[in-house]
């Protein structure tokens, strides 16, 4: 039987086959970049957004300024015309302060009669915001418009336009900055104002924040007898600082630290701690910051919540497992006294919140820390006094003077507030910290650390 051959032509097959082809690499390449695409997208949210800190400066008022304690005992009598037992307690207060006679307080508080006024407090707040900012972006040799974000925290002052805007009016900032002004939120604003910095950073990826930490003297100052009020008098002093951090990849190279963790404590809910710092009137409808007694023990209860959180994160296993077993024993065996883990394994810098003398020696207690490391904050305390949210740069400011931060060393920046909160904030430093010419401690860093008595006399005999 003959069969009948069909002839391809080789040409035809060839052209059939290169459509076939052509038509499903186009599928496949378009699966490939899809994956490719899915690939890239999961190796930058797997990648842990970094964020540095590249600067910060801290504002130092003019020698003019200045008010030795019993200069300023003497202003509140002339001033404010209050009792001599008023007068006395505040005395008392002052010579167990370790404040120096060189801290400072803005003009408009040594005016007699005491000017309190809406144009005072807004030049002093003015004054602390512009410098400070001012200074940092001339160092740094940066164009206010370079910034992507503003956060500003003052507690006692909250004008409209706020604060945030002020600086955005003042220094020409973008119009699409995203900016935040935290009021209300007390000492601990400046460690909270970093948090919400770090947030913003890892969703706004590359970009560049600014904080401005400050608080405002003339509008808390307090003229009354109530004697938990007239403490804010002889504690809290002008101060303010600016920071500047960066989640720019590009930026590490001059960046001075790298946040590692932030953990922020809140116990509001708690009507003891809630009220233990509070704004209100006394019996003669003065308005103050009342300070109770409570506050130490509050402090010392927000300061075991914190650190149980920032433990597990910071501190080396062996040290971890030592304080599990102990607690594991102290339900068993109920001992009389408990042990505390040895944060000093963690961290080789500790910059706490200068809040006063007691809350200085609370953590040294606490923490088992040593001279050595609450010096920063004592000294602190003693030349500027308690300047609220911007104290704990002002003791990283101590420690970079006197060349002691080395690359690789953890700081721990720990701070308390109104509410009650407690935040505290990990920076490991990433380069060797040589102090800058600016630095607001460098003209009389030699002459640090001074001895500081626990009690000295500015009353006449």
């Amino acid at each position: 039987m003959n069969q009948t051959i069909h002839k391809v032509s080789p040409i035809s097959l060839t052209m059939s086959e290169l459509k076939t082809f052509l038509s499903s690499s186009g599928y496949i390449f378009e699966i490939f970049v899809s994956l490719l695409a899915l690939h890239l997208i999961y190796q930058r949210v797997r990648i842990r957004v970094k964020v540095y800190l590249l600067d910060f400066t801290c504002y130092r008022a003019p020698d003019s300024n200045r008010l030795p304690m019993s200069t300023l005992l003497e202003t509140i009598y002339l001033a404010n015309q209050i009792d001599q037992e008023s007068i006395d307690f505040q005395a008392r207060v002052l010579e167990r302060s370790w404040l120096s006679n060189q801290t400072s307080i803005p003009p408009s508080l040594t005016e007699i009669p005491l000017k309190k006024s809406l144009t005072s407090v807004q030049t002093e707040t003015m004054t602390t915001l512009f410098t400070s900012v001012e200074n940092l972006l001339k160092k740094n040799k940066l164009s206010p418009r370079s910034i992507d974000i503003l956060i500003t925290n003052c507690s006692l002052h909250a004008p409209t336009p706020s604060l945030s805007a002020m600086v955005i009016n003042k220094f020409h900032m973008r119009s699409n900055i995203k900016s935040f002004s935290l009021s209300g939120m007390g000492c601990a604003a400046g460690i909270l104002s970093v948090s919400l910095a770090n947030d913003l950073l890892k969703v706004h990826r590359g970009s560049l924040a600014l904080i401005v930490s400050t608080e405002a003297l003339n509008t808390h100052w307090y003229i009354g007898k109530d004697r938990s009020m007239l403490l804010t008098n002889c504690l809290f002093r002008m101060g303010a600082a600016a920071v500047l951090m960066s989640s720019n990849d590009q930026d590490r190279g001059n960046a001075k630290y790298e946040l590692l963790h932030v953990v922020r404590t809140n116990k509001a809910k708690d009507d003891r701690a809630y009220r233990c710092i509070y704004q209100d009137i006394d019996s003669k409808l003065k308005q103050g910051v009342s300070i109770t007694k409570d506050v130490i023990s509050v402090a010392g209860d927000v300061l075991k919540m914190n650190l149980t959180s920032l433990g597990p994160l910071v501190l080396p296993y062996v040290e971890l497992l030592r304080y599990v077993m102990q607690r594991v024993l102290r339900k068993i065996y109920k001992p009389s006294s408990s042990y505390t883990p040895n944060f000093k394994k963690a961290f080789e810098h500790f910059c706490i919140h200068t809040g006063g003398r007691a809350v200085i020696q609370a953590m040294e207690m606490n923490l088992n820390l040593t001279k050595e490391d609450i010096e920063p904050s004592k000294m602190t305390l003693h030349r500027f006094g308690n300047t609220s949210s911007s104290s704990v740069w002002y003791a990283l400011s101590y420690l970079e003077a006197k060349r002691r931060v080395r690359k690789g060393d953890k700081v721990l920046q720990i701070a308390f507030g109104s509410g009650f909160k407690c935040n505290s904030a990990v920076w490991r430093c990433i380069r060797e910290v040589e102090p800058d010419t600016d630095n607001t401690w460098l003209d009389f860093i030699e002459s640090y650390p001074v001895d500081v008595p626990d009690s000295v006399s500015i009353r006449p005999h």
